[in-house]
């Protein structure tokens, strides 16, 4: 490969605003807070030192590496909870807690993650190919691409990589498998290397970052995950609770603008060829709706974030519920 491997250093986008956004408000009594992503837990730890003493921050994540981590905080208003964040409202739910005050989401692979070669994320660096954020369940990257159908690997990396080369790709590693299965992340970024045809555009790009990108996502079921997420959150929230969510490609921030959108003006929904009248219609379940882009200096000092988006909206009152 002609990529060397590159440290990362791991630093929470928006790491100030994101937080900021969530602890918003003073509330009249103790209240709950996620951070549905712990990752290595900088946004945690700075939820804490804007809560209250009363108040109560659960933290999810799948990956046992971030549960591990999370051990090392010692605070008394602090959980970590083993699970995917698809999961929330039922592990919250379990703990007695049905309503929060704010939830944080911050999308995607973590840089510990990419940085860690054994996890098989990353073409930079040679390590077994596995994407799995959580190791204790589902099946590898190397298992799924020895056996799928040509027609689903070419529709994976088509709709999760917008991958132009989709069928060449997945064509090549069927015919590779033949003869040896591609277990090795340089084995594939090698592939996938010989099968792309690289424009003035892409230059910069290296040919796996498509396909490394859409075989994670649909690994973990990134999207799905998404979504589920996203409507156990807007359940979940009080009235005046804020829900920020950080993603960093298009496929995630157009979920997340478009949920945010229709909550926020129903009216988009109502079919405009049937008459209703305004009290029939449903009311919105978000206000406030932001969108916010990290500074020019946090990107100079964290190349990663300038690919990040912050989207928030504030939960209303909505029509058939209670304050």
């Amino acid at each position: 490969m002609q990529d060397l491997p590159v440290a990362f250093v791991h630093r929470s986008v928006l790491a100030d605003e994101a937080p900021r956004a969530v602890v918003c408000r003073d509330w009249s009594e103790p209240v709950v807070y996620v951070d549905a992503t712990f990752g290595r837990g900088g946004h945690s730890r700075s939820i804490l030192s804007l809560m209250g003493p009363d108040d109560r921050l659960y933290a999810f994540d799948r990956d046992p590496e971030a549960v591990a981590a999370a051990r090392s905080i010692d605070d008394a208003r602090f959980t970590i909870i083993h699970a995917p964040f698809s999961h929330m409202r039922e592990e919250l739910t379990a703990r007695g807690v049905t309503r929060v005050a704010g939830i944080l989401m911050d999308i995607g692979v973590s840089s510990p993650q990419i940085d860690d070669a054994s996890r098989g994320f990353s073409f930079r660096a040679d390590g077994p190919l596995d994407m799995r954020m959580d190791t204790t369940s589902g099946i590898t990257a190397a298992e799924w691409l020895a056996e799928a159908p040509v027609a689903e690997i070419e529709r994976v990396l088509r709709v999760y990589g917008e991958e132009k080369f989709a069928g060449r790709i997945a064509r090549a590693i069927a015919e590779r498998r033949r003869t040896a299965p591609l277990t090795r992340t340089a084995e594939l970024a090698d592939l996938v290397a010989a099968n792309v045809v690289k424009n003035k555009r892409d230059a910069l790009q290296n040919p796996a970052t498509r396909t490394f990108q859409a075989v994670r996502i649909f690994i973990n079921g990134e999207l799905s995950e998404l979504e589920s997420a996203l409507a156990q959150g807007e359940s979940l929230l009080s009235p005046g609770g804020t829900l920020a969510v950080i993603s960093f490609h298009s496929l995630e921030d157009r979920i997340v603008k478009h949920f945010f959108d229709a909550g926020a003006h129903p009216e988009k929904r109502v079919d405009a060829r049937i008459a209703l009248r305004a009290a029939d219609m449903p009311a919105p379940v978000w206000s406030e709706v932001r969108r916010i882009k990290p500074s020019d200096a946090e990107c100079e000092a964290n190349p990663r974030a300038r690919s990040a988006v912050m989207r928030t909206g504030v939960r209303t009152s909505a029509k058939g519920e209670t304050p």
